[in-house]
């Protein structure tokens, strides 16, 4: 059954890479919790205590305005396929806005994809497994181009238009630091 360790062991670093979704829990001290999927090829685990990934665009940007405020995170690892396993990863979680130097620093571990909203690294405190006897299995067929066709089709400037339109606030109201360094 369950365990729990103080840093990623290299099975679970493994386990982490074959991965195509996770899930990412976020919450303000007030307000709605956030849970999210993410895919495509958007995390590294730099080493067993830190892992980045590239938070995309998007309808909304809760995990952003979430650790703003509040950077405590969760990121949760499913078996689908072979062995079942569950495994979260605890941790406080920084974001890196384009305008910050960090994220120039971190953005060549993903190359230089369009829509890259922020890069969150997680400073990861504790990991636990669990069982996922329950969690179904299921075939993985290929991961959905709409997001990357969308983001070329609306170019850098469309997509700063819609994170001005759409990003700037939580669905409880909350502003988001996605312009902070801009006048």
């Amino acid at each position: 059954m369950g365990k729990q360790y103080q840093q990623l062991q290299p099975k679970q670093i493994d386990f982490i890479q074959q991965q195509k979704i996770f899930f990412v829990g976020t919450a303000r001290t007030e307000g709605r919790v956030n849970i999210s999927p993410k895919g495509l090829d958007t995390l590294r685990i730099i080493d067993e205590h830190t892992a980045l990934w590239l938070n995309l665009t998007g309808s909304g940007n809760e995990t952003a305005i979430h650790l703003e405020e509040n950077n405590r995170i969760t990121l949760m690892f499913c078996a689908f396929e072979g062995n079942p396993l569950i495994l979260r990863l605890y941790g406080q979680a920084t974001v890196y806005h384009e305008q910050d130097a960090a994220f120039g620093e971190y953005i060549g571990q993903f190359g230089t994809p369009l829509g890259g909203r922020q890069i969150m690294k997680v400073d990861i405190d504790l990991v636990q497994t669990s069982c996922g006897f329950a969690v179904p299995l299921m075939d993985y067929k290929e991961d959905r181009s709409i997001l990357k066709d969308w983001a070329k089709k609306k170019g850098e400037d469309g997509i700063r238009d819609y994170w001005k339109d759409r990003n700037r606030k939580s669905i409880d109201g909350f502003e988001s630091d996605v312009f902070k360094n801009e006048k």
